[in-house]
């Protein structure tokens, strides 16, 4: 365990815009020094030497190595994050990896045998496990409030991608690029956390509606063994948003949820047994139950998955609410659906 007299040592690999979030978040942690960021770009180099005074590099592996570290974020795309993931483990630095996990799953079982060998804290970024309303669906999930879980909907919508974008990560496949790595990925998470992994996918289709490279949308039904049914949908190029917005519908032999990242509704059938509820409809704001955080950035959310990973870090801990493990997961259930699609493309000539 790192002794608590001084602050962890920490960088961010990638300084783009989600490294410089976590930075702003966790800068003004006060068991938080930053010593380095690395980046490919030059100009965003000389910026943060000039601005923040603190050592940067071109190549993560040199930054790792020389640096002493704690603990690194990894920001980069999707398809470093393995090689990334690699050199931290191996120097036994407590390791933040922005989602999804790797671009394929066996990416990610090679960073989980990296992992076995040589123990650290681990988070993937999915942030979704820290919003307020969906914590709250969670418990009333795991507390069977509803019952059996009929059937659900996830869909995720947003103004991402509006043109060809033809440079940049997000146009290349094996970069992790595409609208089922980069956007669903979260919905596909929210649905491993709050309900399970599918045991099957089927009907899936990667429709490209700007991009020439990668798919813009993705539809997917996914089946259980219990009988549960569910749909998603995700669209990153849908003008009509003005940023993601996640929807959620469950509905359960007891009742029914209906939920965004602001406010969840949910129908009791009978009386619940919990006091919060009545039967009928009930509609609880994110303001009515949130959590206070030292810092806002983009959402609660954003701040609370940083403060809980330099908490496992200081506790030592052994497990995380979003390991890799369950990125690992997350991803294997994107290959599932990458995979169905191929076959129900190849099927329809």
């Amino acid at each position: 365990m790192t002794s608590p007299l001084r602050g962890l040592r920490g960088a961010i690999a990638g300084f783009g815009r989600m490294g410089m979030t976590h930075y702003s978040i966790l800068n003004c942690h006060p068991d938080v020094e930053f010593v380095a960021i690395c980046d490919p770009s030059s100009f965003i180099r000389n910026k943060v030497e000039q601005h923040l005074g603190i050592d940067t590099f071109g190549d993560h592996e040199e930054m790792i190595r020389e640096s002493s570290l704690d603990f690194i974020l990894i920001a980069t795309p999707t398809g470093t994050h393995k090689d990334c993931a690699l050199e931290a483990i191996s120097n036994g630095v407590h390791t933040f990896m922005e989602k999804p996990l790797a671009v394929t799953p066996d990416d990610g079982a090679t960073i989980l045998r990296a992992l076995s060998e040589n123990p650290v804290v681990n988070q993937v970024g999915y942030v979704l496990r820290f919003n307020d309303i969906f914590l709250a669906i969670k418990e009333i999930l795991t507390d069977n409030l509803l019952g059996d879980i009929i059937s659900f909907k996830a869909e995720v919508r947003g103004p991402t991608i509006l043109r060809d974008v033809k440079e940049g990560w997000r146009a290349k496949k094996s970069q992790g690029g595409g609208c089922l790595h980069d956007f669903a990925s979260h919905a596909v998470d929210l649905i491993c956390y709050l309900i399970g992994p599918p045991n099957r996918v089927s009907g899936s289709a990667l429709q490209k509606i700007y991009s020439a490279n990668v798919d813009d949308a993705v539809y997917s039904t996914m089946t259980y063994k219990s009988g549960t049914v569910g749909t998603l949908q995700a669209n990153w190029s849908d003008a009509s948003y003005r940023k993601p917005t996640y929807n959620l519908d469950i509905l359960c032999k007891g009742g029914r949820i209906v939920a965004d990242l602001h406010q969840f509704k949910i129908f009791f059938r009978d009386e619940p047994g919990s006091t919060k509820y009545r039967r009928g409809w009930n509609t609880v704001y994110v303001t009515d139950i949130a959590e206070p955080v030292r810092f806002y950035l983009r959402g609660y959310e954003f701040t609370r998955q940083l403060d809980y990973f330099i908490e496992q870090i200081r506790d030592a801990a052994t497990e995380n609410l979003s390991s890799f493990q369950d990125g690992y997961t997350t991803d294997r259930i994107i290959g599932m659906i990458a995979a169905d699609a191929d076959t129900q493309r190849e099927s329809h000539g």
